[in-house]
């Protein structure tokens, strides 16, 4: 699962590690996503441990009998230098490094910040350590993070993560049985459909 919307988001800014609390609408957005899965079997809920996704577990948690669990590993992509910065004034003050982004946005390094690769490899920790130990499990965490997820599971590589991006408050669903993972719902925003957009 995704977080829902903060402010930030409705602002257009760079939102990596800066801990961002959900928006008004973003807490509805929550709401809709935890009665959504309000009867699904959920054995643990491991969350990013930023307010946008810690908020976002909690309030899935209180149709189940988990705990929710943090992990550092879940968190955002560190944006570095352009954290807080508006889309806007990111394509007008570093074209430079979005050219480069746009050539090569696994390896770049984000000034100050991390790289797609890095963001990768810290995340599918987590994805091993469940697959390991849990059965039904519900990870809350962010675009970037959700998208190395799934661009590995796919062996698609992270130079196409464009195409695994996955929109605030989504579910996504992934099977595995054994060495087999296969996506069975792909940012799944149906509950937000009757919200004002």
């Amino acid at each position: 699962m995704r977080h829902g919307e903060t402010v930030w988001n409705q602002e257009q800014r760079v939102q990596g590690l800066t801990d961002i609390a959900l928006s008004k609408r973003g807490r509805e957005q929550a709401v809709r996503l935890a009665h959504c899965l309000m009867t699904e079997q959920i054995d643990r809920i491991v969350s990013s441990p930023l307010k946008r996704a810690y908020e976002t577990a909690m309030l899935i948690k209180q149709f189940h009998e988990v705990v929710v669990e943090t992990d550092r590993d879940l968190r955002e992509l560190d944006q570095g230098d352009f954290e807080g910065l508006t889309f806007d004034e990111l394509r007008t003050c570093h074209e430079g490094f979005l050219r480069q982004w746009r050539a090569d946005p696994g390896s770049v390094i984000i000034p100050n910040g991390e790289s797609l690769d890095d963001l990768q490899v810290r995340a599918w920790r987590v994805i091993e350590r469940l697959i390991r130990t849990s059965r039904n499990a519900l990870v809350v965490a962010h675009n970037f993070t959700i998208t190395a997820i799934l661009c590995k599971i796919q062996h698609m590589q992270l130079c196409r993560f464009r195409e695994a991006t996955v929109e605030t408050a989504s579910q996504t669903v992934v099977e595995i049985t054994g060495a087999k993972m296969l996506i069975t719902r792909y940012n799944d925003t149906r509950h937000l459909d009757t919200m004002n957009r």
